[in-house]
């Protein structure tokens, strides 16, 4: 924003010093006449001691306010000089905080993210300032890094099926009784991955600006749908799926919390045991909070794997059938719609193989 040149503060401050020392001084002076009038006759008489005694009268006040004037003015003076002096050094020393403060925001204006004030000494409100201040560029530099990573890694994995589209095309050109129908094959397959992977990329970003209607919603419901739309997966790997639960009230999109429900159950079937594997869905209560598990049976993991799985494009692929790759945006989608839902989203192995993952959400308030 555009501003016409004004006043700094250190001198707005030092004049506001000055000023009120100023009155203070005046109000002080003011106290010692009327003081000082208490007790100082209006007129005074003075009788001399000689044979002859003579009686002269003069004005008492009026001398002695002679007097007082300018010595008064000397003072008021001398306080307006030491209030503009005193005044301003006291203002440099009390604003010197915020420069440090200004300097940091224009340098993160700038884009250097990764500086801090750091502000020494004991708390008052310029150190909460500027600790406040260096707690936002720490979740700001964390923020902007994952967007680029986020986006060097979309663009990878557009560029992969955009690539062998390319492929595809420049054989089938060079090679023209090359069989046809398995270009087509390999391009549908190859398109349909891609555009898996851009609506994938749209959810996410409707997901993270929260741009969607709430409406009372019943978890157990959507828990209920994604099991009976993804049984036939479930049954085609072997994989057994058992839901439980009561009623789970809260508030939100019903077709982002659908998305999100049916995102940890397709990975609790994909990401699973060869054969005999089991899935288990339940939906429970909280003091506040409704709550959605996930659990699958599986291989074993590390608990530093699994804090990974999040990130946008982590398929933890030590576990992935090459026919269900998917776009690696299935457990990232889950935390942006937890999240866009005031939610918290808690990944765990299971000793036994297999990972956990639970979703609390806010109940909702026309609930009992």
């Amino acid at each position: 924003m555009d501003r016409e040149p004004g006043l700094s503060v250190r001198l707005k401050l030092t004049l506001s010093y000055a000023g009120f020392l100023m009155i203070a001084g005046v109000l002080l002076l003011a106290a010692v006449w009327v003081f000082l009038l208490r007790y100082v006759p209006n007129r005074a008489t003075l009788i001399s001691r000689d044979d002859n005694a003579t009686h002269s009268v003069f004005p008492v006040r009026s001398a002695l306010l002679d007097v007082f004037a300018p010595r008064a003015a000397a003072v008021l003076a001398f306080l307006l000089l030491f209030g503009l002096v005193g005044g301003w050094v006291l203002a440099g020393r009390m604003l010197a905080p915020l420069t440090r403060i200004t300097h940091a925001t224009r340098t993160a204006a700038n884009g250097s993210l990764s500086h801090r004030i750091r502000l020494p000494g004991r708390k008052d409100e310029f150190r909460e300032l500027a600790d406040a201040f260096d707690a936002m560029l720490v979740r700001l530099e964390a923020h902007v890094a994952e967007q680029r990573r986020f986006a060097a890694n979309a663009s990878h994995e557009l560029r992969t099926p955009l690539a062998v589209s390319k492929a595809l095309l420049d054989m089938a050109r060079a090679d023209p009784a090359h069989d046809t129908g398995e270009v087509i094959d390999r391009l549908h397959t190859v398109n349909t991955r891609a555009i898996g992977l851009v609506e994938a990329l749209l959810l996410l970003s409707r997901a993270d600006q929260r741009s969607f209607t709430r409406e009372p919603v019943d978890l157990s419901l959507l828990a209920e749908e994604a099991a009976e739309t993804l049984l036939p997966l479930a049954e085609k790997r072997g994989v057994t799926l058992e839901t439980s639960g009561g009623i789970t009230p809260t508030t939100g999109s019903q077709a982002l919390l659908l998305q999100l429900t049916t995102n940890l159950v397709h990975n609790a079937i994909v990401h699973n045991l060869p054969v005999q594997g089991t899935v288990w869905v339940h939906t429970g209560v909280r003091p506040e909070a409704v709550v959605l598990t996930v659990e699958n049976t599986g291989e074993r993991l590390t608990p530093q794997l699994v804090s990974t799985l999040t990130e946008p494009f982590r398929r933890g692929t030590e576990r992935i059938h090459a026919d269900q790759a998917g776009v690696g945006l299935g457990l990232a989608i889950v935390k942006t719609i937890t999240q866009a839902h005031d939610g918290t989203l808690t990944l765990a192995p299971r000793p036994a193989g297999g990972i956990r993952v639970t979703v609390e959400l806010p109940t909702s308030p026309e609930s009992p």
